[in-house]
């Protein structure tokens, strides 16, 4: 009996200290080069691939880039990602992003999203918080509509959420749930 406990809890020490190794934010590495030019890159792809959101890069106070969120869920879900907050076009801070789900689903994919800070008071209350999470006060937005991301949309919503590139076999990419939290990369 004993020999089974030690295994048991062995493999759940080993299984966690594997889990936490996988999330790890890169501290002393080159994680922040690596998280800027795949900001750069997803940057490139939505203005080129969608051209009004440009124009609605131009008109907010700062941009959160979510280069490369990867969910998975077998009844159980998650996800996570890493990305930066530009402001005027220039990184000031990196973030993680991680979601929790339960439900039926099933399946994988990939897909990146921006939230575009349309206010000074969201991006403010955004930075100032220990951990933001996405709730009821995004709207969305579909980047194939491309032009239609105008004027209109952003005079009343303080945060808009563009999510887009998405591969896989999960129907859907919400960002209902996603925990922001600022990393040192």
């Amino acid at each position: 009996m004993t020999d089974f406990i030690t295994t048991r809890r062995g493999l759940m020490l080993g299984g966690a200290a594997a889990f936490l190794a996988a999330c790890n934010n890169g501290i002393g590495s080159n994680g922040g080069a690596q998280i800027d030019a795949r900001v750069d890159a997803t940057q490139s792809f939505l203005f080129s691939r969608y051209p009004g959101t440009s124009d609605l890069a131009s008109r907010a106070s700062g941009i959160l880039y979510m280069p490369l969120m990867t969910e998975a869920g077998f009844g159980i879900g998650g996800a996570f990602g890493r990305g930066a907050l530009r402001i005027g076009g220039a990184t000031v801070d990196y973030y993680s992003a991680a979601k929790g789900s339960f439900g039926f689903q099933i399946g994988a994919q990939q897909y990146a999203h921006a939230l575009f800070f349309m206010t000074a008071e969201a991006l403010e209350g955004f930075r100032r918080s220990s951990g933001w999470a996405a709730s009821g006060d995004i709207r969305y937005a579909t980047p194939e509509s491309g032009a239609s991301i105008g004027k209109e949309t952003t005079e009343l919503d303080p945060v808009i959420a563009l999510v887009f590139g998405q591969q896989g076999l999960i129907a859907g990419a919400t960002l209902s749930g996603v925990k922001y939290t600022r990393i040192i990369p």
